[in-house]
């Protein structure tokens, strides 16, 4: 097993003599020569991509430095961060399981059971598990259980459907060209003209004929081999998501994503009961805890985590390997940089019941493949988990930056 050492550390030690390195790993490791390493700061930064997204830092005594992201439920998830800092200064990060039970626990009167501090709290767990691989040499899957697929398919959500966009073949045959064999398409919108009411989102027939035109178009866009899934964003009542399902079924989606609010499972159970197409939820719903009733109930054909802010990569996989049990595939919500991206591939990877991973930025292509310094993560369609130790990533600062949220803190001690 390879141990990550600093270089601070083995110089101090007398000038990297053989005596010298033996008191360094000495110093550094127990007996068995698992690493000591201690907490000593927990940084945060703030990026505005595909919504808000929260990069934090975890960095240790010996040099090494952990990095995760969170998203979607993060505003004020920095102040957040800086409330877990007392739980985490000073403690070994590779007991990840504690650190992310006491932080859990110790806020079941703040808002513990989702939301912005579930939020906070995947991306400090993530990036405990970055530097823990880090620390011991190895990928973060190995971390997890070891890979059951060298390769993660993953699709591109295309922002683009409408029929009517002069420029929407182009972009599709774009999105065709890059490789993916699976694409997901919106087709909810306030905004449709032939909506009655701004309040009640009950769809009329005209609402509903213009997304089975969507639906069409997009369809007709792409070869048969190619799967698409349609997303409804929770934004309908019942009786609209039951006859959207039902008007679907003879395109054979590869899922109607959230045809109703998360709050209430037994009305996703029944449009789940009453069509052939899948129906697939779960980017709203946090910690395994937040899974257990659609599972139990049969809700949904297909879950979708959202591993940036349902609890991180151990919750994640502990969320796929509940609805194993019931024979229910995974497919992870993922709106976020390759660092998140990639820390997701390392689940998916992980987990024998996946599916298929989200990706999110096809328009922000230029901030996509310069995020990190490894460039482009995805080739034709797939994510290769690197064999490199922890998330296999590295943030490329200047690129970052480009995105940062006016007036926030960029990994400043202390904030």
């Amino acid at each position: 097993m390879t141990h990550q050492f600093s270089r601070r550390h083995v110089l101090r030690a007398s000038a990297l003599s053989l005596p010298g390195l033996a008191y360094a790993i000495q110093q550094n490791t127990t007996p068995s020569r698992r690493p000591k390493l201690k907490i000593t700061d927990v940084r945060t930064a703030q990026v505005m991509a595909h919504g808000h997204q929260l990069h934090v830092r975890i960095l240790t005594g010996e040099g090494l430095t952990g990095q995760g992201e969170a998203t979607d439920a993060v505003w004020g998830g920095a102040a957040l961060v800086n409330v877990f800092r007392r739980f985490l200064v000073g403690q070994d990060p590779l007991n990840v399981e504690a650190l992310f039970e006491r932080i859990r626990t110790a806020g079941i009167f703040a808002g513990a059971q989702g939301g912005q501090y579930v939020a906070a709290l995947s991306a400090v767990e993530i990036a405990l598990w970055d530097l823990a691989g880090k620390a011991v040499g190895l990928p973060v899957y190995q971390l997890l259980g070891g890979k059951v697929r060298d390769k993660v398919r993953v699709y591109c959500d295309s922002q683009t459907e409408d029929p009517k966009d002069p420029e929407a073949p182009k972009k599709l045959a774009g999105i065709r060209d890059m490789g993916f064999t699976a694409i997901k398409i919106d087709i909810d919108e306030a905004a449709d003209p032939a909506r009655f009411d701004r309040v009640n989102w009950t769809a009329s027939n005209g609402e509903i004929d213009h997304m089975l035109a969507k639906i069409r178009f997009v369809r007709e866009s792409f070869p048969k081999n190619v799967d698409l899934a349609v997303d409804m964003h929770g934004r309908y009542d019942m009786t609209t998501g039951k006859r959207v399902a039902k008007e679907v079924e003879p395109f054979h989606l590869l899922f109607l994503e959230e045809p109703v609010p998360p709050e209430n499972v037994d009305a996703m159970r029944d449009i789940r009961q009453s069509t052939s197409t899948p129906i697939c939820c779960g980017e709203n719903l946090f910690l395994r805890h937040g899974f257990r009733e659609v599972l139990e109930k049969r809700a949904a054909d297909i879950i979708m985590p959202d591993i940036q802010k349902c609890g991180g990569l151990l919750e994640a996989r502990k969320i796929a390997d509940m609805a194993h049990t019931y024979y229910v595939p995974v497919a992870p919500h993922c709106v976020v940089s390759p660092i998140g991206t990639m820390a997701s591939a390392h689940v998916c990877a992980a987990i024998p019941n996946f599916l298929v991973l989200e990706w999110h930025w096809i328009q922000r292509l230029p901030l996509w493949r310069s995020f990190v310094q490894e460039g482009e993560i995805i080739d034709k369609g797939f994510i290769t988990p690197p064999d490199r130790p922890g998330i296999g990533v590295e943030m490329n600062e200047e690129a970052a930056r480009k995105a940062q949220v006016k007036d926030t803190p960029w990994f400043e001690a202390g904030r």
